[in-house]
C-alpha cells in the first residue's frame, strides 16, 4: 500500500487507509507499507487491527519525516529508494495507492512500467479515492492515450476505487486467475 507520509491522523484519507488496511488483514492479507507516517501510520495500525496479516513497513532513511511508525510487526529500513522499490514490487500481489505525492506517483508509475513491459506478474493497480485520482487518470486519457503514448489496454489495468470492500473483492478476484 502505497500513500502520503503527511496526511495527519484523523482526516478522512487517515480512516479510509486504516479501514481498508483492517479490512485486507481481516480476511488474512498482509499489509506492506512505507514503515512511515501519514497514510503509511494508518496502513500498519489497521493491518496490526485486523489481527490476521502481518503489518510490514519499508523505512527509508530520509533526513527529514520519516520516521518508522510503531504499528509494524516487521520493520525493515533502507538507505536507498531503489532497493526499497525493488522490496514492494517482489513481494506484493496487489498495489493500492491512495492520496499522496510525489513519492506516491513515483511508485505508481514504477509499477504500472514494470506490468506494462511484464518485468513483473500482472496484478491489480487500485487507485483508492475517485475524486483524487480522476484528473491524473483524465490527462493521461487526454495527453497519453490520444497520442498513442501508451494503449488502451494499459489504463484497463487501473481499477480506481473507494469502497475497502470493493477493493478486496478485486484482490480476491485477481487471485482466482
Amino acid at each position: 500500500m502505497f500513500g502520503s507520509a503527511r496526511a495527519p491522523v484523523g482526516t478522512p484519507a487517515y480512516k479510509k487507509s486504516f479501514e481498508l488496511a483492517k479490512l485486507l488483514s481481516t480476511n488474512g492479507i498482509s499489509v506492506i507499507s512505507g514503515g512511515g507516517p501519514g497514510l503509511m501510520e494508518a496502513f500498519n495500525k489497521g493491518a496490526q487491527a485486523g489481527k490476521e496479516g502481518t503489518s510490514v513497513g519499508l523505512n527509508i532513511e530520509l533526513p527529514f519525516e520519516q520516521e518508522p511508525n510503531k504499528y509494524q510487526d516487521i520493520e525493515l529500513e533502507f538507505r536507498y529508494f531503489f532497493v526499497r522499490k525493488l522490496m514492494f514490487v517482489r513481494y506484493a500481489d496487489a498495489y493500492i495507492f491512495c492520496p499522496g505525492g510525489f513519492g506516491t506517483l513515483d511508485e505508481l508509475f514504477d509499477v504500472i512500467t514494470l506490468i506494462q513491459t511484464k518485468k513483473i506478474q500482472h496484478s491489480p493497480v487500485i487507485l483508492m479515492g475517485k475524486e483524487y485520482w480522476s484528473g491524473l487518470l483524465g490527462w493521461m486519457k487526454k495527453n497519453m492515450l490520444e497520442n498513442k503514448y501508451i494503449d488502451e489496454s494499459d489504463l484497463l489495468r487501473i481499477h480506481t476505487l473507494d469502497d475497502p470492500k470493493e477493493i478486496l473483492d478485486v484482490i480476491k478476484e485477481a487471485w482466482k486467475e
